[in-house]
């Protein structure tokens, strides 16, 4: 069965079984908005799209996949704040041939992220076009003050949890043709499973970013698009140096020696340049007790003379940062 054999209204009444309500949602799926509720006086927000062929391949990610894979970055860009998040609302245009199997298995994916975060998924909107472009946005809540990235100050500890570098080797693994797209598992793919299923569909450590505004940090953002670019807009907005510890760097790097032997990637540049995997990079007041997860990978000081604000390893201003409009990221 195609899209095109059922109506919007058959869609619908789909999504209504099987996306989470929201515990505080007032008023879901079905009328022309929803309500939320904000007993906090405001509410944070977030919005990210994903487009087929720039964001990902439906020749090398199912359905479900794609469909956490979104509600993930949202997911994570509530967490950067120190926020928990509460609704996502979707707007999807799909192919009028794309199998409504697949096409239902990315909002079953979209809907099992948003449950297991404790959020509701209260609408959005539907249309047709060549190709599958998803865009979320998110809302959520702080429990306690909001944390921006303009916050670090010279002395804190850079930090960071989730993985560094999986999804940035699992591409290469995927664009080189080192496994078959279709293989899932670590029965079939062995080894490599962690760094595949990481690009295909990111696990963050949703929660760190709540225990770390709980821990006092300084600044946070999303682990979005990689060390290397994130760090240098974290310097950028607080007026700082990063600097970071090539020691820390090169432990992280050891962690990606199975798939560097299998398609001769550099494990030091995923690490620095991989993005899409949605940890936390956190600036920690020096001596503060990391959050479970957490660990340290530089420091933070501050501009001499003549200096801007950036990133640095070894004394050297890293560059290379991800851009949506100069890469392929598909």
């Amino acid at each position: 069965m195609k899209l095109a054999d059922l109506s919007e209204t058959q869609l619908v009444s789909h999504f209504r079984e099987v996306l989470p309500p929201g515990n505080r949602t007032m008023i879901g799926i079905g009328d022309d908005c929803a309500q939320v509720g904000t007993p906090e006086g405001s509410f944070i927000v977030t919005t990210d799209v994903m487009v087929e062929d720039q964001h990902f391949r439906m020749s090398w990610s199912s359905g479900y996949e794609v469909g956490a894979r979104v509600a993930a970055q949202n997911l994570a860009d509530i967490d950067a704040m120190g926020g928990r998040p509460s609704a996502l609302v979707a707007s999807v245009v799909a192919p009028r041939h794309m199998d409504a199997d697949v096409f239902l298995d990315v909002v079953r994916g979209l809907g099992d992220r948003a449950r297991t975060a404790g959020a509701g998924v209260v609408g959005g909107d539907l249309s047709a076009g060549e190709k599958l472009i998803i865009s979320v946005t998110a809302m959520g809540y702080c429990p306690g003050p909001v944390v921006r990235r303009s916050g670090a100050q010279p002395g804190d500890a850079l930090a960071v949890s989730g993985t560094l570098g999986f999804s940035y080797a699992g591409l290469d693994l995927l664009e080189g043709g080192f496994v078959d797209p279709s293989e899932r598992g670590s029965a079939r793919l062995g080894d490599l499973a962690p760094f595949l299923q990481t690009y295909r569909a990111p696990d963050p450590p949703l929660g760190s970013g709540v225990a770390a505004a709980s821990a006092g940090v300084h600044a946070m953002m999303d682990l979005s698009d990689g060390p290397t670019a994130d760090a240098t807009r974290m310097a950028a907005a607080s007026a700082v140096v990063i600097e970071f510890d090539r020691r820390a760097l090169e432990t992280e790097a050891r962690l990606l020696d199975v798939p560097a032997a299998v398609c001769g990637g550099d494990p030091l540049r995923w690490v620095l340049q991989g993005g899409e995997e949605h940890g936390m990079l956190a600036a920690f007041p020096p001596d503060t007790k990391l959050p479970r997860g957490f660990r340290v990978v530089g420091r933070i000081r501050e501009l001499r003379e003549g200096e801007r604000p950036c990133a640095m390893l070894d004394g050297e201003v890293l560059r290379g940062a991800w851009d949506h409009f100069s890469h392929d990221s598909a």
